[in-house]
């Protein structure tokens, strides 16, 4: 009862914020609402990891190849990844692909004016770290020959934002034979009408897939999608989910090209995404599973046939209407008065419109609209006095004129998309439903047991504070309304910023970046705009430890930065002879160094405020990476420890959940002496008064999901953050000290103790049983559990974090787990098992192995299945063998298989 008593007070306390939120009718642009059955509710979607472990993650890496095979037939584009994190950032990424792919060291990317505004802010933010030439035009009437020798790429955007839509075809063959590649920002639902960028010639398409079926959510999360051409696979940015087999040749799903990832190429990429927004792509999958293709273009032609009507009304009322085509946004010329006059006719009547100019207002609409809408919207647009046209005459004139559209034919898509057979299988409610468990049913996740994945911080994500995502006044406002009318989010969002500011000691918080990697982006730029201000621009070496988390030096490169390695002593501390000579070798240039505390091995550094002094000394600033925050909370704060700049990931140590690759959110908190460069937004104030250019497309990055962490902070309290930070310390001390018997535990500190985290080393038994960490982590799948992060900051080693959120017997079962493997591995050591046949190398073991006719295996089908008395009664099963990611690499498909395949 106490616990209850404890969560109702914030969260009365929220729901009185939410009443200042006030929920007018929105036909501002972009004003994308949608209504389906959320198949998300349930905590066995939501708390999983990135699918690394395919076996056990079948469910959602189906529903991603969903999304992946969506937005490659509706953009006419042959591959697709898993998504990005929104619009604008996803543009800039298009932008560094041009950048490069681009020969003869090509440096110009022009972005046309029709482009929306916060999407033109990110790519200009991105691109100052690589000296890539932004030019901002009108493409209509653009020069192109003044820059055909420097030009690396070009942004479209197909409908524009002022609703235009115009023929291409013919800008990307010029564009092509200057040697630049085309970008195009797109429109899922307008895409089901109009001819498809890759039919046109684009190179790469991109967008947000928000309006397909995911609230505003006052700016986020919203998965963006991102599609190239076959040429650009391997410089994609992002996770792409491929087709593979398992060990006996089934489909099977998987990532594939990991090989791109940051992870791998460190201060080489280009890109830094990690967590991208797979939960929200999966949402948008089920809502073109649920509609198919003839209904989401049946509320694409409702959408349409409405907008056609308002322009003929707005037309009959004296106003120009000034794009010539059009698919659901209008741009109005005011006929007399000025847009004030009609903005606040709108507002009187508890409407939004877009305020473009003193005489321009935009107006957008969906499928949400009523005949009592429309006819709002014509007698805000009427003149005085007058009565707006009559709705069934206007009709009645629109049909007759048209066939169906308001483009010309050249610009209709005549091609067929989402023809498999998912898309026109589930289209009752009963049916998507069932087809949603089936999925979730092959996804092991918090409900099943543990995951212990180190460095990921897999904890609790309570249904107390989930609740408030799903209140209407959080999740149905846009994110560019007047702000008197986000006064709930606006109250809500200044006490986490508050919070925040307190638990880490810093004095300036940004909410914008929505990922942990973003987070590490913002506050490098952050520090850049500092130096800059001081007349130090020069300042542009960042030291980074060989320990550090691949995003690290990513970010570092695209932040502009030279990336200067330090080495790590025996114990896994920072060599600190090494820092010293290098910050004081690169001390004129040393802008920063990036720190992580605990360190990646799961220690305590003992070193790590001589470090910050030892940068500081130079002229460096400091960068602690959050990712390992929950050890701190409570605790010390990184401000006192030295740090100038720290992200948090609010997906970890603030119990937003990992939705099986984000959303994330990763806010920054600053010193005073950066706060004036805190990231700003071209739409909406953020930001200090000196502020960089946005990192997210929306003002607050990931809003809606900001409640969550907000909850969890005031339902947990000062003392309770701590004591959360004292059991993980204490949960996995205690499991290092149950496995230090079985297995080497690497890195302790002078008491043999480790942080919240540890790694346990399973490189000896390659030499004395063949076996890798691999075999283990798919071994212990068949125990019920998600393997820890594998051959991660060392590799062929296994690294385990429990979290404060689980009980003592969960991590006994766990322990009990790892200590029965290792007798496993010692019946091969011993020769009672053959080396290469055994159950560790054939693991993991679906139920359609153990029940097949044929066993030839060393071992019994009761050892394979059940290992643990307790597995009789609560077993998991793998739904594929042990998947080949070779083959599926060899043999990339990233498109859903026919039915037949899985035959």
């Amino acid at each position: 009862m106490r616990n209850l008593l404890i969560c109702r007070g914030p969260l009365q306390k929220l729901k009185s914020n939410a009443h200042h939120l006030h929920l007018y009718r929105l036909f501002s642009n972009p004003r994308p609402l949608t209504h389906f059955p959320d198949p998300f509710p349930t905590p066995l979607t939501y708390p999983q990891y990135t699918p690394y472990q395919p076996e056990i993650s079948q469910g959602r890496l189906e529903s991603l190849l969903n999304f992946q095979t969506m937005v490659c037939d509706l953009t006419g584009m042959p591959i697709a990844n898993a998504s990005l994190l929104d619009e604008g950032t996803a543009a800039a990424e298009a932008m560094l692909m041009c950048f490069s792919a681009a020969k003869r060291n090509r440096s110009t990317f022009f972005v046309d004016v029709s482009c929306h505004p916060q999407t033109i802010a990110c790519v200009k933010c991105r691109a100052e770290g690589f000296d890539v030439k932004v030019v901002v035009g009108n493409v209509r009437d653009y020069d192109f020959e003044t820059v055909q020798a420097d030009l690396c790429g070009v942004l479209l955007q197909y409908p524009g934002t002022d609703g235009s839509v115009v023929d291409y075809e013919a800008l990307t063959s010029k564009i092509h034979s200057y040697g630049g590649q085309v970008v195009v920002a797109t429109d899922l639902l307008a895409l089901t009408l109009l001819k498809s960028p890759g039919e046109f010639g684009a190179d790469i398409a991109l967008g947000n897939s928000q309006r397909f079926g995911v609230p505003l959510g006052y700016g986020g999360p919203h998965a963006a999608f991102f599609a190239v051409k076959d040429e650009h696979k391997r410089r994609m940015p992002g996770r792409l989910v491929g087709v593979s087999k398992d060990a006996t040749g089934k489909t099977a799903f998987r990532l594939s090209l990991q090989t791109r990832e940051q992870h791998i190429r460190r201060e080489k990429a280009t890109s830094n995404i990690c967590t991208a927004q797979a939960l929200l792509a999966n949402m948008a999958a089920m809502y073109g599973v649920y509609h198919g293709p003839e209904g989401v273009k049946a509320i694409a032609q409702r959408v349409h046939n409405l907008t056609a009507i308002l322009a003929a009304g707005i037309r009959l009322s004296g106003h120009k209407i000034n794009n010539d085509h059009f698919f659901d946004t209008l741009s109005v010329r005011i006929g007399s008065g000025t847009s004030r006059d009609i903005l606040d006719r709108a507002l009187n009547l508890g409407i939004n419109l877009r305020a473009v100019d003193d005489r321009t207002v935009g107006v957008s609409l969906d499928e949400t609209v009523t005949r009592e809408d429309l006819h709002d919207l014509l007698k805000i647009f009427a003149a005085e006095g007058a009565a707006p046209a009559n709705l069934d005459a206007l009709a009645a004139e629109v049909t007759a004129a048209s066939a169906g559209h308001n483009f010309p034919d050249a610009l209709t898509r005549t091609s067929s998309f989402m023809t498999h057979e998912v898309f026109n299988s589930h289209h009752s409610e009963t049916e998507i439903l069932r087809y949603i468990h089936h999925l979730q049913s092959k996804d092991l996740s918090l409900v099943h047991s543990m995951i212990p994945l180190g460095s990921c911080t897999m904890k609790l994500n309570a249904t107390s504070e989930m609740i408030p995502v799903t209140w209407p006044e959080f999740a149905d406002i846009h994110p560019f309304v007047p702000v008197d009318q986000a006064a709930g989010y606006t109250i809500m969002l200044n006490e986490l910023e508050s919070d925040i500011a307190e638990v880490t000691g810093f004095d300036g918080v940004s909410l914008q970046p929505n990922s942990g990697a973003q987070g590490e982006y913002a506050g490098l730029r952050t520090i850049r705009a500092f130096h800059q201000s001081r007349g130090d621009s020069h300042r542009n070496v960042c030291l980074i430890p060989i320990s550090a988390h691949g995003t690290n030096p990513a970010s570092a490169a695209m932040a502009g930065m030279e990336v200067v390695i330090i080495k790590c002593d025996a114990q896994a501390n920072l060599d600190m002879a090494d820092l010293k000579e290098k910050a004081a070798k690169h001390a004129e240039h040393l802008a920063a160094i990036m720190i992580t505390y605990p360190s990646t091995f799961g220690v305590f550094e003992p070193g790590v405020a001589e470090a910050c002094e030892v940068v500081h000394k130079y002229g460096g600033q400091v960068y602690m990476d959050g990712a390992n925050l929950n050890a701190q909370i409570g605790l010390t704060k990184p401000a006192e420890i030295g740090a100038d700049v720290c992200h948090l990931n609010l997906h970890k140590t603030f119990c937003i959940p990992h939705g099986g690759g984000g959303p994330g959110v990763g806010p920054i908190a600053v010193k005073s002496h950066l706060s004036p460069f805190l990231p700003g937004h071209p739409v909406i104030k953020t930001g200090g008064d000196q502020a960089i250019q946005p990192i997210s497309a929306a003002p607050w990055g990931s809003t809606s999901i900001l409640p969550i962490s907000w909850a969890y902070i005031k339902m947990m309290g000062g003392r309770g953050l701590q004591q959360a930070t004292e059991l993980a310390l204490l949960n996995a001390n205690y499991m290092a000290s149950r496995l230090a018997s079985h297995y080497k535990i690497l890195y302790t500190n002078n008491n043999g103790k480790c942080a919240h985290e540890f790694i346990v080393d399973t490189r000896p038994f390659g030499a004395t049983a063949d076996i890798e960490a691999i075999d283990v982590a798919k071994r212990l799948q068949d125990y019920g559990f998600h393997s820890p992060t594998m051959s991660w900051p060392v590799a062929n080693t296994l690294m385990i974090e429990p979290t404060e959120s689980e009980s003592k017997a969960e991590l006994d079962r766990f322990c009990d787990a790892m200590i029965s493997i290792r007798e496993e591995i010692r019946q091969i050591e011993e020769g009672r098992q053959p080396k290469g046949d055994n159950v560790l190398t054939h693991a993991p073991h679906p139920m359609t192995h153990i029940i097949a006719d044929r066993w030839d295996r060393s071992y019994s089908r009761e050892t394979a299945a059940y290992p643990m008395p307790y597995l009789r009664e609560k077993k998991f099963w793998p739904s594929v063998g042990r998947v080949d990611d070779a083959y599926g690499d060899r043999h990339l498909i990233c498109t859903c298989p026919s039915p037949e395949e899985y035959v």
